[in-house]
């Protein structure tokens, strides 16, 4: 819009409004949105007042009054106004908007290998390197004591020794903990982040939308000083009839709850929210229809909204009584530190005129935060797993403490911003723990990505859903404890794996070796405890042993060890007593018969 005076009529003729694309815009561009419209970039009103929903950019449902002038004239670029009027200048230029910083966030976020995963790396790596050398020294060694020994052999030899079983199997270990998530309607992006899962020390849970339903709703009607609880719990529905947002729903959701389900009048007008009056309500009509209404009165209108606006309201029509303003403060104070919002409800009839006596204060609803059926439970189920709850929250400490208080979480962190989750992450990390990350706003983005496993919720932002490495499809906080058992059972299957392929290649190694040279070093007879023919089925054995065991063992992997809570020594001492003693015996009995049919062939 060019030619604009905010000091000046909007419309006035000299300011020209044409349709751009937000692409187009940059630096000092005024552009005018109303209601249903998207901000387009970044920057301060400087003309109007609106209700505007940020849930796209914060994740938070509520929306919130953003008006010229002071602190609250910021917006943001990509979030919705929801009613008026407003005229935005553009103070960012391109690249460098909220969207375009949280982008740099996530690009600079890097999740870092876990324990296990360096372990097994360095231990494959290891016993590859050490076969290798075996191997390669073989030759040299046997041509010393007058006994070549060809090519294809010994890379048969090294197939055998080097750890292929667990090398193979890794792969399918991963998918089928991918497909026990998607069992419970999780998907992850891949095997890595269901293993993270498993040594997962510390959870950090958005509020709104992850521990929070997202929506306030209501909780309560509390009438003050006196005035008739019914007659509030009217008024409330009846000015919600016609409100669209959950929270009125709500209203009318929890007074049928509880049997009161009054019905509007025909010819009763509906007042809609703005954000210069703060309220909504119903204006009963003063003619001769006879329109009444909650007390019986033609012509009462009915209002509810922020406390100070219905006060103002109110006190139109004449002074607010002393003990009722008294009584009002108390609970708005008393549902404000709670963490809860506080709804006033006010009735004013027709023919008060100005006796003071018209208009009246009924009571208060209690907006709250809901959190979700189960939380607390759930939450000391994982303490006991050990892993420690924290919930982040754009909230002030107030809300947010009750909030966390309820939710039942191990500790929470106020007035976050995106750099705030991040150093929390990083922080954590660099005292040697394991981060899981839930959220769902654009806003998480930079902490999903920085997370070792960040779980995006379904009903977030496509961000939120792109930076993370797994998606709850049910946008329920608490399946991390599913996540966390099919991450240890993974672990566990892994590392049972692990040690039966290790035990299986050194009984290889102790069961080829003798075979292959007792007879160019006859002391090795005395190992040959297998008896096997020739070197040559001795080879061929292990060959066809080293496959069929991988076939074998893929059904394992994919159903994966049973999880059962131990500690880490435990899970040691059940694995080298069941799958490092199998390692070790299976080989021998395998190659043994392979041997005995491979004997039987003319050659060998």
């Amino acid at each position: 819009m060019n030619g604009y005076d905010p000091a000046g009529d909007p419309s006035a003729s000299r300011a020209t409004v044409e349709e751009v694309a937000s692409a187009d815009l940059v630096l000092d561009d005024v552009v005018v949105v109303t209601a249903g419209g998207i901000i387009p970039g970044d920057g301060d009103i400087i003309d109007g007042i609106a209700s505007v929903d940020e849930s796209a950019i914060t994740g938070e449902s509520a929306p919130v009054v953003r008006e010229s002038g002071g602190d609250r004239s910021a917006v943001t670029g990509g979030t919705r106004v929801l009613s008026d009027r407003i005229v935005v200048r553009i103070t960012s230029k391109p690249g460098e908007t909220f969207v375009d910083r949280m982008i740099r966030l996530v690009e600079g976020a890097a999740r870092q290998k876990t324990p296990n995963e360096i372990a097994l790396d360095i231990l494959l790596a290891t016993l590859s390197l050490i076969f290798l050398v075996v191997v390669v020294t073989l030759n040299p060694l046997a041509g010393y004591a007058g006994a070549a020994v060809s090519i294809p052999v010994l890379v048969a030899l090294l197939v055998c020794l080097i750890p292929t079983t667990i090398g193979a199997l890794l792969s399918a270990i991963g998918i089928a903990g991918m497909d026990r998530l998607v069992q419970h309607n999780v998907l992850a992006m891949s095997g890595r982040a269901v293993e993270a899962a498993g040594d997962v020390t510390t959870l950090l849970l958005d509020k709104t939308g992850t521990i929070t339903y997202g929506n306030r709703q209501a909780a309560n009607f509390i009438p003050v000083a006196g005035a008739d609880r019914d007659e509030l719990i009217r008024a409330a529905v009846l000015s919600s009839a016609e409100d669209p947002t959950p929270e009125g729903k709500s209203i009318v959701d929890l007074a049928a709850g509880m049997g009161i389900t009054p019905v509007k009048d025909a010819d009763a007008v509906s007042v809609p929210f703005t954000a210069q009056t703060r309220m909504s309500g119903l204006d009963y009509a003063t003619g001769a229809s006879g329109a009444n209404g909650p007390d019986g009165t033609a012509g009462t209108q009915i209002r509810k909204g922020a406390g100070s606006a219905v006060m103002d309201w109110v006190s139109e029509s004449g002074g607010i009584d002393v003990d009722v303003l008294a009584d009002l403060t108390y609970q708005v104070d008393k549902i404000s530190a709670e963490g809860g919002t506080p709804l006033v409800v006010a009735i004013r009839e027709a023919d008060g005129g100005a006796t003071g006596h018209s208009a009246r204060i009924l009571g208060v609803v209690h907006l709250k935060d809901v959190v979700k059926d189960g939380l607390r439970e759930r939450f000391a189920e994982l303490r006991t797993m050990g892993i420690r709850t924290v919930m982040i929250t754009g909230d002030n400490p107030r809300t947010a403490k009750a909030i966390a208080a309820e939710a039942g979480v191990d500790d929470f962190l106020a007035e976050a911003t995106p750099e705030d989750k991040m150093a929390l992450i990083r922080r954590e990390q660099a005292s040697g723990q394991l981060v899981a990350m839930t959220g769902d706003g654009t806003n998480d983005a930079p902490a999903l990505a920085q997370a070792d496993v960040g779980v995006a919720m379904n009903t977030g932002t496509s961000a939120a859903k792109e930076a993370g490495n797994m998606v709850d499809l049910d946008s329920d906080p608490t399946k991390l404890i599913d996540i966390v058992r099919i991450g240890k059972q993974l672990l566990i299957t892994r590392g049972a794996l692990t040690t039966f392929s290790i035990a299986n290649d050194v009984a290889k190694y102790f069961a080829i070796i003798p075979a292959m040279f007792m007879g160019v070093f006859p002391g090795l007879a005395v190992l040959n405890v297998m008896n096997l023919h020739s070197p040559a089925s001795a080879i061929l054995s292990a060959v066809i042993f080293n496959a069929l065991v991988i076939v074998a063992l893929i059904p394992l992997s994919l159903r994966g060890v049973k999880y059962r809570a131990a500690n880490a020594s435990g899970v040691l001492t059940r694995n080298l007593l069941v799958f490092g003693v199998g390692g070790v015996v299976v080989p021998f009995i395998g190659i043994k018969l392979i041997d005995l049919a491979v004997a039987l062939i003319p050659g060998f």
